[in-house]
């Protein structure tokens, strides 16, 4: 069985010059982990110039409009003096094009607010101070929302005249009698009205001003449109080298940021962290030739690394394996990290993972639909999914599945006629063509078919029975592994708790299948295995030679032993038990699908029973298959992990750019 790769800690010591090449090799390399968290060195006082002019292009290129990358061009590296020269020859550039354009937005403004008041008095033809000195009326001219007038003519009924000025109707004129003035001030202030400053010999506007402003108007907002097609322009010209100019300064932003966290003199930077055994040599070289020389490596085994040696600093977890199977290892992370050194439960879990779900998910139609799907994700057809990539070969690897269990329960987007014929032609081969039959597995319940149901849940069972044991047997090796013999013999999930399990699952078998009944050498097998379960903490601290054996009295092992017991039992039971649920998914999606292909064959009109059979199967795909993945999930965890991960390592997290 496979293990986690073998991994190795190097030490690097740096020259000053040479700092800024290195960390943008294995940054770029991305195999890299630190072997200590960087921690921010607030007492460091200096400036990241790279991220202030990459924050300042990141604003640049947002005024310009253009679009933003989501990750590195090809070529990209740290920026050169050459580089800082073009940003700031940019930066100064928009900045000017930038207050060009507010200062003509701020100018159509105000051309725009000057027209917008003359326009509105221009109805005026009465000088306001022969209306303003008029014994019996008050007048009030202002600014008000257009859509507050037609409720303030309302509020003030009787007692006052609201006129609008202009098309807008964004100013008005009130007139009230004087002794009704403050009433209508206070309707006024209480609909927003603002009042504004009139000459006494206004009059309205004259014709010619009213034309002068509208030219002005219309040239101001020809010059902002020539502003815009200027920016435009100058994006089209630049996308290309603000483009580049990020990527360059996104990789020096975080070079220096890294740079300032680590351990250094004057002269020399140190920088110790572990890459995998197999790129050690070739990175050691490369190295080597970059700096020409003029740095010092030294390599280290993990067990030649006293903090690993003291069990106080973990080993990184990396898992190597092809494109298929690594795409499931995101599952076992979600989880935890297994142990440096132990094995890898990767492929155990693709093969798992694929078996169950295509048991409870078995139709022809939907599961070609879940291939068509991991295609789209693994090229990149499908844009919005772009980021789950990663996860197409595990779409194809459920897509085959279900497609080969649909080809066996006869099932083809819930349809059962369809593949009659590759059933009989399949079943023919074995039992004649006389006596073919279609499907080859019948899901549907019915009288005749229980014993093929009761069959079929015994399998899944076996499939659990097969899982555990997997993951007791990978316990039990971790353990010999990691030199612990001790709960590698005794405990529920070691070779104990394992005897316990197959024989007592064997027993059962052979009396059931058998008619046979129970011995006294059963008796003895099962009552041995459980003594080794009742005193598992005190005999591994007597294999492993540590003192003293009853840690904490005899008393206390024995209390112990007894919940051992008890959780053996039951643990083992319900494990067994759970994989049911296997079978009875299996159950649920056939009748989900024979509901569905019922409801689309009662519909009279072909084209309403199409669309029955479309919705369906389409809730069918989506939710039901939510809920089998799920399901499959926690089968994994509860059933298949919790037998060996008892304790989780370190994932392997390399230092690698990322743009954003």
């Amino acid at each position: 069985m496979a293990k986690t790769t073998a991994m190795k800690l190097i030490e690097l010591m740096i020259l000053k010059e040479d700092i800024d090449r290195v960390l943008e090799f294995l940054g770029k390399r991305g195999n890299f982990q630190f072997q200590t968290e960087l921690e921010e060195n607030s007492s460091s006082g200096t400036v990241n110039a790279s991220k202030e002019i990459f924050d300042k292009l990141q604003v640049v290129r947002s005024y310009l409009g253009i679009e933003d990358l989501s990750d590195y061009l090809e070529g990209c590296t740290l920026p050169s003096d050459e580089d800082f020269e073009q940003a700031g020859k940019i930066l100064q550039a928009v900045d000017e094009l930038k207050e060009r354009e507010i200062k003509l937005a701020e100018e159509k403004e105000r051309v725009t607010e000057a027209y917008d008041e003359a326009n509105a008095f221009s109805n005026l033809k009465v000088a306001y101070k022969e209306l303003d000195h008029l014994s019996f009326l008050s007048l009030r001219i202002g600014r008000i929302d257009p859509s507050m007038i037609d409720e303030l003519i309302f509020a003030v009924g009787g007692r006052a005249v609201i006129v609008p000025l202009g098309d807008d109707k964004t100013r008005i004129l009130a007139a009230s009698s004087k002794k009704g003035r403050f009433a209508l001030d206070a309707e006024l202030k209480r609909f927003g009205f603002v009042g504004m400053e009139v000459p006494k010999d206004f009059k309205g506007i004259p014709d010619d001003v009213l034309e002068s402003l509208k030219k002005q108007k219309e040239k101001t907002e020809q010059d902002c449109d020539e502003i815009k097609a200027e920016r435009k322009n100058y994006a089209e010209a630049h996308t290309s080298l603000i483009h580049n100019l990020l990527c360059r300064f996104s990789i020096g932003m975080q070079v220096q940021s890294v740079r300032d966290r680590l351990e250094s003199t004057q002269l020399v930077y140190r920088i110790a962290g572990w890459i995998t055994a197999s790129d050690s040599d070739i990175m050691m070289k490369e190295l080597d030739e970059l700096t020409e020389g003029r740095i010092a490596i030294r390599s280290y085994n993990p067990e030649e690394v006293p903090s690993v040696r003291d069990g106080h600093e973990k080993v990184p977890v990396k898992l190597t394996h092809g494109k298929l199977v690594s795409s499931f290892e995101r599952m076992i992370f979600s989880y935890g990290a297994p142990l440096y050194g132990t094995i890898d439960p990767t492929p155990f879990v693709a093969f798992f993972f694929t078996l169950l779900f295509g048991i409870m998910f078995g139709d022809a139609g939907q599961g070609f639909v879940f291939v068509i799907v991991g295609i789209l994700l693994t090229t990149h057809a499908i844009p919005f999914f772009r980021s789950w990539h990663k996860f197409g070969p595990v779409f194809i690897s459920i897509g085959c599945s279900s497609f080969l269990m649909g080809l066996l329960t006869g099932e083809f987007f819930c349809n059962e006629h369809i593949l009659e014929p590759f059933g009989r032609f399949v079943t023919g081969l074995f039992v004649g063509k006389e006596n073919a039959f279609a499907p080859i597995l019948h899901m549907m319940p019915s009288s005749s078919t229980v014993d093929k149901m009761f069959m079929f849940f015994l399998f899944t069972i076996g499939v659990g029975f097969i899982i555990n044991s997997i993951g007791l047997v990978i316990n039990i090796s971790n353990n010999f592994i990691m030199h612990r013999k001790g709960k590698a013999i005794f405990g529920k999930t070691g070779i104990c708790g394992t005897i316990f399990f197959w024989y007592v699952v064997s027993m059962a078998i052979r009396i059931f299948a058998f008619d046979s009944s129970i011995q006294v050498y059963d008796w003895i097998i099962i009552g041995v295995a459980l003594l080794g379960v009742f005193f598992a903490e005190p005999l591994s601290r007597l294999v492993d030679g540590e003192r003293p054996v009853f840690e904490n009295g005899v008393f206390a092992a024995v209390i112990e032993g007894i919940v051992e017991l008890l959780e053996v039992v039951s643990s083992y039971l319900s494990n067994s038990v759970s994989f049911l649920r296997v079978g009875a998914f299996a159950l649920a999606h056939a009748v989900l699908g024979y509901i569905i292909f019922t409801l689309s064959a009662l519909i009279p009109v072909a084209v309403g029973g199409v669309a029955v059979s479309i919705i369906g199967n389409a809730i069918v795909i989506v939710l039901e298959g939510m809920i089998v993945a799920i399901q499959v999930i926690r089968l994994q965890y509860y059933e298949f992990f919790s037998k060996f991960f008892t304790e989780t390592g370190k994932e392997f997290k390399p230092f690698r750019f990322s743009y954003k």
